[in-house]
C-alpha cells in the first residue's frame, strides 16, 4: 500500500463529473489497483476513488504532479498535486479477511443448507470458498447453471458491497467458473449499500434469521 500526503486538488470524469478543489488530503494507492482520496473527517469513507482494475499513471515533464487514474470503462480521476507532504509504501501482504461474529457465521451455515431459498434449482458448490483475497462466504450455481457468489453481513453497508465486488472481479478471471453474479445477503440492507449494489449488477436479498432456522415462515426476498 502506498500512502501520500499532498495538498491537491480532484476532477472525476466519468458517467457524470465532479471536482474537489485544492486541500490536503490523503491518497490510499492498493496493491489491489485501487485508488481513493480522503479528508480528515467521514470516517473510512473516501471523497472519491477508483475501483479495481484500473490503471495509474504519474506524469513527466510539463505533466510532473499529475495522476491520471483510468478503469476499465474509461472513467477517470485526475489527480493534480501541488504539495506533496509524505509518501511511503508498505507491503502489508495477504489479509486473513474479517473473522464474521456468530450471527452471520450461523447466517452463512443456514443459508448453505437451504441454499435453495435463494431461488428454485439453486444448487450449493461449497462454503468459504477460498480466493488470493479472501474467502467467498458460500459459491453456488443458480438454475441456469451459472456460478453465483453470496456475500452475507448481518448489516449490509457500502463496504460489503465493495468487498462482493472485489471477489467478482477474480472470480470472473477464472474460465472455469465465469460467468460469476453476484448476491449480497443480510438482514437488513441500507439504503445506499442497495444503491450501489444495483449499479453494479448485483443482487440484493434480506434474510430472515427465524425463517431460515425454521421458527416463522419459510421467506426469504430477493431483489
Amino acid at each position: 500500500m502506498r500512502l501520500v500526503i499532498a495538498r491537491c486538488s480532484v476532477d472525476y470524469a466519468g458517467r457524470l463529473t465532479a471536482h474537489l478543489p485544492s486541500a490536503p488530503r490523503l491518497i490510499l494507492v492498493k496493491a489491489d489497483g485501487s485508488v481513493s482520496i480522503h479528508a480528515d473527517d467521514r470516517a473510512y469513507k473516501p471523497l472519491n476513488w477508483m475501483s479495481p482494475p484500473c490503471t495509474l499513471k504519474e506524469g513527466s515533464g510539463d505533466d510532473a504532479g499529475v495522476w491520471t487514474v483510468i478503469n476499465k470503462a474509461g472513467e477517470k480521476l485526475i489527480i493534480t498535486m501541488e504539495e506533496v507532504l509524505h509518501d511511503s509504501s508498505h507491503e502489508l501482504g495477504v489479509d486473513p479477511g474479517l473473522i464474521k461474529d456468530g450471527v452471520e457465521a450461523h447466517l452463512q451455515e443456514l443459508l448453505a443448507d437451504r441454499i435453495e431459498t435463494l431461488g428454485e434449482g439453486y444448487t450449493l458448490i461449497r462454503r468459504e470458498y477460498m480466493t488470493a483475497i479472501g474467502p467467498v462466504d458460500i459459491l453456488c450455481r443458480d438454475a441456469d447453471g451459472q456460478t453465483v457468489a453470496v456475500e452475507i453481513k448481518r448489516r449490509g453497508e457500502i463496504d460489503g458491497v465493495e468487498q462482493l465486488t472485489r471477489y467478482l472481479e477474480l472470480l470472473n478471471r477464472d474460465p472455469h467458473l465465469s460467468p460469476v453474479k453476484g448476491i449480497f445477503a443480510a438482514q437488513e440492507i441500507k439504503p445506499q449499500a442497495r444503491v450501489l449494489a444495483t449499479d453494479r449488477g448485483i443482487g440484493c436479498a434480506v434474510l430472515d434469521y427465524d425463517a431460515l432456522r425454521g421458527i416463522e415462515d419459510d421467506k426469504l426476498r430477493l431483489f
